[in-house]
């Protein structure tokens, strides 16, 4: 997996460095970030989950909160409804036919036809892992006639890319082999809710893929009953699709159920979490989830008593260029692809000499390039690292936007 490179192929603005920078307005959950700005989106209708959004001039539009990004050539309306594959997907094709849902269902319709050239379709699936085929991932559309597929022209981490679409019910499916019996390693996110009550508090924590309207439902779930999302981060490595995953409590409490199933449920269906019982929570505790095959650990985090005092009800400020390259130093080392444009700019700011960046090229892995260059890059200074923060965030919003929803 670390020798897996990712050539950078996709047309993304200049503006798409705002997303994260800490001193531009930070895209909110209910607008695109465009080629001139953020662009609001319009709830049209609660009930059905539909949206509208106008994009004025051409360029790259992308929501952060959903992953979907359109390339248009001039001004067109978008209406967008999120739906459930539950009621379109027959379960038979899931299980004998061996397709796995990897991404959201978005049903999809423009005006004027004939000016979106491409649409990014938001998948879960953890490519950098090398045990993903490609030619595995489809482009499933629900129409009068069925389920028609239709191969990406493109599949980058984060999304895949269809190129002059046509609209209908889409979503992101992977066909695996009949005699394929391989866990699909996939991106995730760890989501723990705080329920308080003078005598004893509890949490509720999630393990899911890391689908944002997964995130969004448990959300929405969780506020009927006064659940406040505490700030975590996501595991580093990709979990493995249907595994089982313990979770534990140092020290000891009371949880129910101790075991995981990392698996897909549509959004609107009850989500599998643990329940940690913490009584008056005096001191601090650490939650740990462990993989139950391999008994290794792949997540934890510590959770204090004064956190729960304020309730976190309004999402934290962004985080500066310097803090969150510290706080995400591990996410970027293992998740960072193709570097030669991000070295291409550290040289163009003299942060980087020739023999500098080829340095970082002629290590033997991604992982070991990736180490290296946070490093160099780390004892350069603030300024430096700011400069690697904008090209990173520039050429990789998708990666920048995924480390920011789970800083929220």
């Amino acid at each position: 997996s670390e020798d897996t490179c990712w050539e950078e192929k996709t047309v993304v603005p200049h503006l798409v460095a705002k997303l994260c920078s800490g001193t531009e307005p930070v895209c909110k959950s209910n607008q695109f970030l465009g080629p001139e700005g953020n662009v609001d989106i319009e709830l049209i209708d609660k009930s059905a989950n539909r949206y509208s959004v106008h994009f004025p001039v051409a360029g790259f539009y992308l929501w952060p909160a959903t992953g979907l990004g359109f390339l248009v050539t001039a001004a067109v309306t978008v209406t967008i409804t999120f739906d459930s594959w539950g009621r379109h997907l027959d379960l038979k094709l899931q299980h004998h036919e061996k397709w796995m849902v990897a991404g959201p269902l978005f049903d999809i319709s423009v005006e004027p036809e004939g000016v979106i050239t491409e649409i990014h379709l938001p998948h879960v699936i953890s490519l950098p892992a090398n045990e993903v085929d490609i030619s595995w991932f489809q482009v499933a559309h629900f129409k009068d006639e069925g389920m028609v597929l239709e191969p990406p022209a493109r599949v980058e981490p984060f999304y895949a890319i269809l190129e002059n679409p046509s609209f209908s019910l889409m979503g992101i499916l992977l066909r695996l082999a009949r005699e394929t019996c391989l866990s699909v390693p996939i991106t995730s996110t760890a989501l723990i809710y705080y329920h308080f009550h003078p005598e004893d508090v509890k949490f509720h924590l999630y393990l899911i893929p890391s689908d944002s309207l997964l995130t969004k439902a448990i959300d929405e779930e969780e506020a009927k009953f006064q659940g406040v999302r505490l700030q975590t981060s996501p595991p580093v490595d990709p979990l493995n699709f249907g595994s089982r995953y313990i979770v534990s409590c140092l020290p000891p409490l009371e949880i129910i159920p101790k075991e995981l199933k990392l698996s897909y449920r549509n959004p609107g269906e009850i989500q599998v979490f643990s329940k940690v019982y913490a009584g008056r929570m005096k001191e601090p505790i650490m939650l740990e989830i462990t993989d139950k095959r391999y008994k290794t650990l792949i997540w934890y985090t510590l959770v204090k008593p004064e956190e729960l005092q304020f309730g976190a009800t309004s999402a934290p400020p962004p985080l500066p260029a310097v803090a969150f390259m510290k706080e995400h130093h591990r996410h970027l080392q293992a998740r960072l692809g193709n570097l030669n444009g991000v070295l291409d700019d550290l040289q163009d700011r003299g942060v980087f000499t020739e023999e500098e960046k080829e340095m970082v090229q002629q290590m033997p892995t991604q992982q070991r390039r990736n180490e290296t260059l946070l490093r160099m890059v780390e004892n350069k200074g603030h300024q430096a690292q700011k400069v690697l923060f904008k090209s990173i965030s520039r050429r990789d919003p998708y990666l920048m936007s995924y480390l920011n929803q789970q800083s929220l």
